[in-house]
């Protein structure tokens, strides 16, 4: 007589079915045969539909992203192919070796933030559609994310000015690595160009790590071209008009020697007398040289000049004059 209880308890024990259960070829029926979970077998349509989706979101999410470098490849690519070159050769202007090597940089360095930023575009869209599908209010989210973007922009506020000064420098072309620049408080040859900070070399071996955003001016001593400034003191008893010939003659040989002709872009031009001083004349010629090869090409000339002078028998102050100082700023 205790069969019925014992059924009973029995058939308490067995999962509840749901009717949904009994449609053959549903989801309801197949997560039910294979996890015995009513729960899991009345929620089939929607882990069904919100991991479809999921799934779509991020297949889409990848594809584009994969679309969006790929262009930007693209692009930088273009900038930096031979034909570009060509192209932009024949525009009006003064051609060095830097330009290419800086301007293949620059697209590189624009593609990798380009590229930077369309893979966190993505990323936070597909983000925020996956947690929508999830059921996920996104408006306090939203709202938070703003406050925090808010305070996060007041305390790195110069973080984003060193970014946006590292773009407009890469985007005009201020300067590039090799380029000998300027900086106001730092000079010397640049031997990194970031987004957030330049590096740079002085002529004693320091290397100097310059906040873009704090960048007020840029000297570029090494863009288009370079001239070199040779300035020769002589005695107020020499002849000026002579020793004027005999350096601008002396300067014109050594540039044709061959180690010096490369550099040359320009003749020799010999603009006389600089600076009349208690100690002496100084004469100064200048010549058009290869962008960064200045100082190479004055030492050159200094030496040349002063040899042929020497031999000339041209009369030299007794004490150098002293290089002109700067104003006080």
């Amino acid at each position: 007589m205790y069969a019925p209880v014992d059924n009973l308890a029995d058939e308490q024990l067995l999962p509840f079915r749901p009717a949904c259960a009994d449609d053959p070829g549903s989801w309801c029926a197949t997560f039910f045969q294979l996890t015995n979970s009513d729960v899991l077998a009345q929620s089939a349509d929607t882990i069904v539909s919100t991991t479809l989706h999921i799934v779509l979101i991020v297949a889409v999410a990848l594809l584009v992203r994969y679309l969006l470098h790929r262009a930007i490849n693209r692009v930088v690519d273009g900038a930096t192919s031979t034909r570009l070159t060509r192209l932009t050769s024949r525009l009006p202007r003064n051609p060095t070796p830097a330009d290419s090597p800086r301007s293949v940089q620059r697209a590189r360095t624009i593609g990798s933030v380009l590229r930077s930023i369309a893979s966190a575009v993505v990323l936070v869209v597909a983000s925020i559609m996956v947690l929508a599908e999830f059921g996920v209010n996104l408006g306090p989210i939203l709202a938070s994310a703003g406050i925090v973007g808010v305070a996060v922009g007041f305390g790195a506020q110069n973080l984003v000015r060193d970014f946006l000064s590292g773009m407009f420098m890469l985007l005009e072309d201020q300067y590039g690595v090799g380029d000998i620049v300027d900086l106001g408080e730092a000079s010397g040859v640049v031997e990194a160009v970031g987004l957030r900070i330049t590096t740079l070399r002085d002529v004693g071996g320091t290397v100097w790590y310059v906040r873009n955003g704090e960048i007020l001016r840029v000297g570029n001593k090494s863009q288009g071209y370079a001239v070199a400034v040779v300035d020769i003191p002589v005695a107020h008893s020499a002849d000026v008009a002579d020793a004027t010939e005999l350096a601008g003659r002396a300067a014109q040989e050594r540039l044709a020697e061959k180690d010096l002709a490369a550099q040359v872009l320009g003749e020799v031009q010999v603009l006389g007398v600089e600076r009349i001083a208690t100690e002496g004349i100084t004469l100064r010629l200048t010549v058009k040289v290869q962008p960064g090869q200045q100082f190479a090409v004055q030492r050159a000339l200094n030496a040349a000049i002063t040899d042929a002078f020497d031999g000339a028998g041209v009369p030299r102050p007794a004490v150098f004059p002293a290089p002109p100082t700067a104003p006080a700023q």
